[in-house]
């Protein structure tokens, strides 16, 4: 056992030849490496996959033993000063390794087909596998150096991955906006790790967290600069893991491939800044401060995200606000020091999420189909509906991540949320009624991606001819902010066939037609089914590791379930301790009522989206339900709809408050500052050169040499004077 973990030090870098020889390939041999192209997706799945064998055979380890182990080597050491370099290997590791690589493996599969057809396919692949490798390298760091190092190449290769289509300039507008967001919190993140070492004289987290912990309680520090130090190592976490308020990156990055973001959102960059605060969780739970403000942050990332994804159309951006509330979740868990919560909940929400955004993509996979379906319209949900007959794989797993995200028992986020739920009402009432709220909006913004997606009728969106001249005969108006608005003819396809095909004519010109022919959308093909199909097996089982029906009793006599004998040292290291029994009673209770939340929101969902009844005919339901209420009231919840839905869609009008304050402040302060430079400095420099100028050819001209010259000028400025007097 000692051997293997002697030589774990291998584990993040066993996925770096695949980037390396696509990159030598490209260089001496580009034809036949491109030729050659899709024989890469062995090696990478080989590669992770013996990480990932040796990720479970480390967690297999951890779990009989509840032993951390640290290998450090010196690299620099002058005088007082020594750094070393090495690797980690504790709960917190295997747990992190088995969820980037098992994760990681299905991508990798996914995207083989789903990638097949881009040029950019051998490119895409290299990242990938740098993106893998930068992430082991980060959950294995043993010291805060090591972890800023692979910090910035996870962020390096997702800012590859956003703008990967980077001829588009919305997604190269995404990857500048991830990156310079992702500055803030990283500058503040390095300038933390410094104000520690200033502190402790350490980055290793063995001493750092000792010499901490006696500075503190024998009062050896000022509080205040601790407190602003730690501030500044979560500033990085909030930007890595899209906390408010420097959230606004997340949904733009979505103009990457689909499989990238099922990656970012389950397993590497998102869940990087979890694991930072997780990893420095004894660090900050001596600074009470500290705890609260994580706790805060996180109660506002879960219940903005959630009201973000109300009224979004695009189905991963709904997705994204999505993962947003539910990192939110996990940074309350943490602030609250419900350490296990926090990791549970991070590992069943990976799953799922995962699931969902390979399921998305399979749907615009699908979309893409249809001619004259732009990507916009792909991952538009107005444009979807009825998908359930034609995609119903896809379906079936997209509902199973659905539900485990609403919370529905048996799936796996129900046991990590109800979890979080039950903790934040320990805590604080007012949090408490906040992530409840929050978990019923979670399920209505949940159900209104699966209703809009694949309930209903399939409508073709699109203008048909009849071949003459200004002769509109069919069209199709969208949903609009007042409900759906039907001209002239409804066009559905409902027949569920595969490879049917319709001929008809289309143009975006009046004037004149195309022939075209109109694909069904279709199941994917086996290679994007198969990761899906074994994440919904994840989906169903991975909650058995931290239910509490499967558990044990430890030698001294403390009730462990398979999580918490996972997590044993984490928790001895955090003063937690855990009860020597569950009361059936008590949590059958929290779950009857966490889960009657998710299915209110569930059921308002199906009220609005459910195509038994048109939005319109459910609009006029509830003006009959208000009817007999104040005009007050009947006037003011109309207002207060689509003051909601304005809200959402407009994403809090955060963009626009950085736009307008922040980039054209920033804009009008440098046109300040250059007209300042320029008009006043330089123009100040340059106007005494042209007054020198001047004054020298006057006085070229005055100086002639004649007495008599300079006698009348005298008389004439005399002259003046007096004049003036």
């Amino acid at each position: 056992m000692e051997y293997t973990y002697h030589y774990s030090w291998i584990i993040p870098f066993i996925p770096l030849p695949v980037p390396i020889l696509i990159g030598v390939g490209l260089l001496l041999f580009p034809t036949s490496t491109k030729n050659l192209r899709r024989m890469w997706v062995f090696p990478s799945v080989l590669l992770l996959s013996i990480v990932m064998i040796c990720s479970i055979y480390l967690g297999i380890q951890q779990i009989n033993n509840s032993s951390i182990h640290l290998y450090g080597w010196s690299w620099t050491i002058n005088n007082d000063f020594s750094f070393e370099f090495g690797y980690l290997v504790d709960p917190l590791t295997s747990i992190m390794l088995i969820l980037i690589t098992t994760v990681g493996i299905m991508v990798l599969i996914y995207s083989d087909n789903y990638m097949s057809h881009d040029q950019g396919y051998l490119r895409f692949f290299a990242y990938m596998s740098f993106f893998n490798t930068s992430m082991l390298g980060l959950v294995m760091s043993s010291n805060l150096i090591q972890i800023y190092f692979f910090w910035e190449l996870v962020g390096m290769c997702s800012y590859l991955l956003i703008g990967f289509w980077f001829t588009r300039p919305i997604a190269a507008n995404a990857c500048q906006k991830a990156f310079v967001t992702n500055r803030v919190g990283d500058f503040g993140l390095l300038l933390g790790i410094l104000g520690f070492y200033w502190i402790t004289g350490s980055l290793e987290f063995r001493d750092l967290f000792e010499i901490f912990k006696n500075l503190v309680y024998n009062n050896e520090v000022n509080f205040l600069f601790v407190t602003l130090c730690a501030f500044l190592i979560f500033a990085g976490a909030v930007a890595k893991s899209a906390q408010f308020p420097l959230h606004v990156w997340l949904p733009d990055a979505m103009e990457g491939p689909t499989p990238i973001s099922a990656l970012i959102h389950a397993a590497t960059m998102v869940a990087a800044g979890i694991f930072l605060v997780a990893r420095l969780l004894p660090l900050f739970i001596v600074i009470p401060y500290i705890m609260n403000i994580i706790a805060l942050i996180g109660i506002i990332t879960l219940f903005l995200g959630a009201t973000l994804a109300l009224a979004q159309k695009d189905i991963k951006r709904s997705l994204a606000y999505s993962t947003m509330s539910q990192l939110g979740y996990m940074m309350l868990a943490l602030g609250m020091g419900s350490y296990r919560a926090a990791l549970f909940h991070l590992i069943t929400h990976a799953y799922s999420k995962a699931l969902l955004f390979l399921g998305s993509g399979s749907i615009i996979h699908s979309m893409e189909t249809i001619v004259g379906y732009s990507p916009d319209k792909s991952q538009n949900m107005v444009f979807m509906g009825g998908l359930r007959k034609h995609v119903p794989i896809t379906k079936t797993s997209f509902l199973l991540g659905t539900l485990s995200l609403c919370g529905i028992p048996p799936l796996a986020c129900f046991w990590s949320k109800d979890e979080i739920l039950n903790d934040s009402w320990l805590y604080s009432p007012i949090f408490a009624i906040i992530a409840c709220s929050t978990a019923g909006l979670t399920a209505f913004y949940m159900f209104r991606i699966y209703l809009l997606t694949f309930e209903g009728h399939f409508n073709v969106h699109f203008q048909t001819y009849s071949g003459k001249k200004n002769n509109l005969f069919s069209s199709i108006s969208l949903w609009g902010k007042k409900g759906p608005k039907v001209i002239k003819k409804k066009i559905r396809f409902d027949n569920n066939v595969r490879s049917m095909t319709r001929s008809f004519i289309t143009s975006n010109n009046k004037n004149f037609g195309t022939n075209n022919t109109f694909s069904y959308p279709h199941e994917s093909d086996n290679t994007m089914l198969f990761p899906m199909l074994v994440l919904v097996l994840f989906t169903l089982f991975i909650g058995v590791i931290g239910i509490p029906f499967f558990n044990q009793f430890n030698q001294d006599g403390i009730y462990l379930d398979i999580l918490s004998k996972w997590l044993m040292p984490s928790i001895n290291l955090l003063h937690q301790n855990t009860n020597n029994s569950v009361d059936w009673y008590e949590f059958v209770e929290n779950a009857t009522f966490s889960v009657s939340i998710a299915y209110f929101g569930i059921l308002i969902a199906s009220f609005f989206y459910k195509p038994v009844y048109s939005s319109l005919q459910n609009l006029n339901l509830l003006n009959l339900f208000f009817k007999n209420f104040p005009k007050k009231i009947q006037i003011l919840w109309p207002k207060m709809i689509n003051g909601i839905y304005d809200w959402s869609y407009n994403r809090g009008y955060i963009d626009v408050f950085y736009v307008r304050f922040l980039v054209e402040g920033i804009r009008g302060l440098a046109q300040l500052t250059n007209f300042f430079d320029r008009r006043i400095i330089d123009g100040f420099t340059n106007g005494t050169g042209i007054v020198s100028f001047f004054v020298g050819e006057g006085i070229k001209y005055v100086g002639g040499g004649r007495i008599s010259s300079y006698i009348l000028v005298y008389v004439f400025y005399i002259l003046i004077f007096l004049l003036i007097i």
